[in-house]
């Protein structure tokens, strides 16, 4: 929850109840102009675009595309879930058919791209809503003017094809900023009941490790993509005896598990059968 974003019960807007929202499913989107920043090496049309003016009917029509709204750039929750967590998610929708994700917030544009540049964003378009006339019609817009915010969207994740509003997960209206259903975990869900989130794979080496060059030989051969964190020597000692209890390099975690060196990832990925067993 952003505890920025928090606002007293008293003080909450007037607004439809989620479940009357989700009455918009079957819908069209409203007609509206939004401003939208596509992540680097996009194309539209076969040219790269950056900010561009864009007629929602337009945007939304022949075209599979979620849109997730939330309160504002650089808030807590925005900045540390929803957005990461779909930016890690895009090419698993984009594998299932979906051909945009789109990131809206009643913004103004220098903001939100100041914010993707924070969030090295490449896999998700942000949508200016700066007038707020796209979340107004959506039934979506709150006052935030106690906590100085003006008009601001509330959260909100949704499926559109063809134009038509096929999916809503909308917050429940509850004091705050709730956060319980339009994480971006629901739309692939909902996209592809088999769907699969990546594995988040951690390997932990350092410089001149022959035994590391054996590991993420391991993991590029099982199509696994990880993020490697190499230990330089004043810290390596302190730094993997604190989160593993060991002492060497390298140190592997997937999903949260710690499979640990060289030969136990071998044996997870592969097995006494020598196939890759499922990590997840």
């Amino acid at each position: 929850m952003d505890a920025t974003l928090d606002t007293p019960q008293d003080k909450q807007p007037a607004m439809r109840q989620a479940g009357d929202l989700t009455r918009r499913e079957g819908q069209r989107v409203p007609q509206a102009r939004l401003k939208l920043l596509r992540p680097p090496g996009a194309t539209v049309g076969g040219a790269a675009t950056q900010w561009q003016d864009v007629e929602t009917l337009q945007f939304f029509a022949q075209r599979s595309v979620v849109v997730f709204a939330l309160p504002g750039a650089f808030a807590p929750t925005c900045s540390s879930q929803h957005l990461p967590r779909y930016e890690e998610l895009a090419h698993v929708l984009h594998a299932n058919g979906v051909d945009e994700i789109v990131c809206l917030a009643a913004d103004d544009p220098f903001v939100l791209q100041a914010w993707v540049r924070e969030q090295g964003v490449q896999g998700v378009t942000l949508a200016s809503d700066g007038n707020c006339e796209f979340t107004e019609q959506m039934g979506m817009a709150v006052d935030k003017s106690d906590l100085a915010f003006g008009r601001r969207s509330w959260r909100y994740a949704m499926l559109v094809r063809d134009g038509v509003i096929e999916k809503l997960f909308a917050e429940p209206r509850e004091r705050g900023d709730p956060y319980q259903v339009s994480d971006a975990d629901a739309m692939p869900r909902h996209v592809n009941s088999q769907a699969k989130a990546p594995d988040r794979v951690v390997v932990f080496t350092r410089e001149g490790c022959p035994h590391c060059a054996v590991a993420r030989e391991l993991l590029d051969d099982a199509g696994l993509h990880y993020v490697e964190i190499p230990l330089d020597d004043s810290v390596r000692a302190t730094a993997i005896g604190a989160i593993t209890g060991r002492h060497g390099v390298p140190q592997v975690f997937i999903n949260g598990r710690h499979v640990g060196g060289t030969k136990e990832l071998e044996q997870v990925l592969y097995g006494a059968a020598g196939l890759r067993e499922n990590v997840g």
